[in-house]
């Protein structure tokens, strides 16, 4: 590839979902406020924050084909965030038990060279188990997802939590859709094989 490849993220899961497509690429740190404008939806607030931020990785490398995505989880209609601690995890998963819960997840690609972008909003539907307290409380204490929207880390024992998984792209629920970030990038003329 003879254009760079970066991600405008500092998350290690996109990171090593990204590795999966075994491109080269480098990373880096978009410095973008993530607040949600007034009356915004949780898919417009998605896909402007993917593109600000692969903008902001443009900045960072002119030449390059820039990643940026970001995802918000939505529940009865109301995004909800990180935990950042047990007992807003504990509170979220309470309220997600017996529940759909879907994450929508803007995925950007902007090329440097020629500025133009390709956007997409992808969501994935996660069905939650009926969960009791003690369920709910042994899990936090085992996986901690409290950086983690929706208070799980579906790559490790999150998976028990759910009945089923709805989406096109299972990566998508971890924060990178590769299945549309390859066609993204074929768009941008780079091809993974």
């Amino acid at each position: 590839m003879s254009t760079a490849l970066v991600l405008a993220s500092t998350s290690p899961f996109r990171q090593q979902l990204l590795q999966k497509l075994a491109l080269e690429f480098s990373c880096c740190s978009p410095d973008v406020d993530e607040t949600a404008l007034d009356n915004e939806s949780p898919t417009e607030l998605v896909l402007r924050l993917a593109k600000l931020k692969a903008a902001a990785g443009v900045k960072q490398h002119p030449n390059s084909i820039v990643i940026g995505s970001d995802q918000v989880a939505v529940i009865d209609g109301k995004i909800i965030g990180k935990p950042l601690n047990r007992e807003k995890a504990i509170e979220q998963l309470t309220a997600a038990s017996g529940q759909s819960i879907t994450f929508y997840t803007g995925l950007a690609v902007h090329n440097g060279r020629n500025s133009h972008v390709e956007a997409i909003v992808e969501p994935f539907t996660v069905h939650f188990r009926t969960l009791t307290h003690g369920q709910i409380c042994r899990y936090v204490d085992i996986d901690q997802p409290f950086y983690c929207a929706g208070s799980f880390k579906s790559e490790g024992l999150g998976i028990s939590l759910f009945e089923r998984l709805e989406g096109k792209d299972p990566n998508t629920l971890i924060g990178l859709p590769l299945i549309s970030l390859i066609d993204l990038l074929h768009l941008q003329g780079v091809e993974v094989l």
